[in-house]
């Protein structure tokens, strides 16, 4: 069957969820991952997901910060062990097994920490957790290797030299340093491959995300590319096209992250 999946950081579920509408129009997904939800459990507005005809929901949310979703028109079963990531319990991942195709399909859905705005650990603590949340993924998936999987989400790094609008000056820049980019790397490397790279060269310019600090985003083009798809190898030849709703980032009241989808045949 064909699989369409989408991921996008909408920075307030709340505040945002009527933009689903939008989305769901244009890129018509199977599957919605989403991050920073900001909304705990019990106020999550479920009745979003009934209204774009995908029951299927979900959630693993708190106040104000954080939080992830996924919503989809296919049964989804969550995956009860997934580790405590720097055993701050704070709403960064969940993983769910969706009923598709010949066999079940696993889906992760993260929301890497930013990492602060100084790339020293010894000085700044949030840059610190996120070095210690991307080692452990990578020595997770390093112990359990995973298969038929699709992984996705705001990642909060940058890796490669066009995934950026400047390279060299975003080199000391929070979510394009070489330690972060290495570990990144490294983790991608337990199983996965890049699924929107498969789509475009390396060389091309690819972003998902704008600052909210340009006010005119679209004429200074100053992006970058924090939100991923990876899939395992053996979808890998499945992989049939991708979307970047780049429009979004003039929505009312945008992200300033923009949706992601790639279609494969699982």
């Amino acid at each position: 069957m064909k699989l369409t999946i989408a991921t996008w950081n909408i920075n307030s579920l709340r505040l945002r969820q009527s933009l689903l509408h939008q989305l769901s129009a244009l890129l018509v997904p199977d599957i919605i991952c989403l991050q920073e939800t900001k909304v705990p459990d019990e106020l999550f507005p479920e009745a979003i997901a009934a209204a774009l005809g995908m029951p299927y929901v979900l959630k693993r949310g708190m106040k104000g910060y954080n939080g992830v979703a996924i919503i989809s028109r296919l049964p989804l079963t969550l995956a009860e062990n997934t580790p405590d990531w720097c055993g701050k319990n704070d709403c960064r991942h969940m993983s769910a097994q969706v009923d598709a195709g010949c066999a079940p399909l696993t889906v992760h859905n993260f929301y890497v920490p930013a990492g602060g705005d100084v790339p020293n650990r010894d000085e700044n603590i949030k840059f610190g957790h996120k070095l210690d949340f991307i080692a452990e993924t990578r020595a997770h998936f390093a112990a359990y290797p995973p298969a038929r999987a699709i992984l996705v989400g705001d990642l909060n790094i940058a890796p490669m030299e066009h995934d950026v609008w400047n390279h060299k000056q975003l080199l000391g820049i929070v979510s394009h340093t070489p330690i972060e980019v290495e570990g990144l790397n490294a983790w991608m490397a337990e199983g996965w491959y890049d699924a929107l790279r498969h789509f475009v060269p390396a060389e091309q310019k690819l972003y998902t995300w704008w600052s909210y600090r340009n006010k005119d985003w679209a004429a200074s083009n100053r992006g970058r590319r924090l939100d991923h798809v990876w899939v395992t190898p053996d979808l890998k030849a499945g992989l049939h096209s991708h979307q970047i709703l780049r429009d979004a980032r003039d929505w009312v009241q945008p992200s300033d992250h923009v949706p992601v989808a790639v279609t494969l045949e699982v």
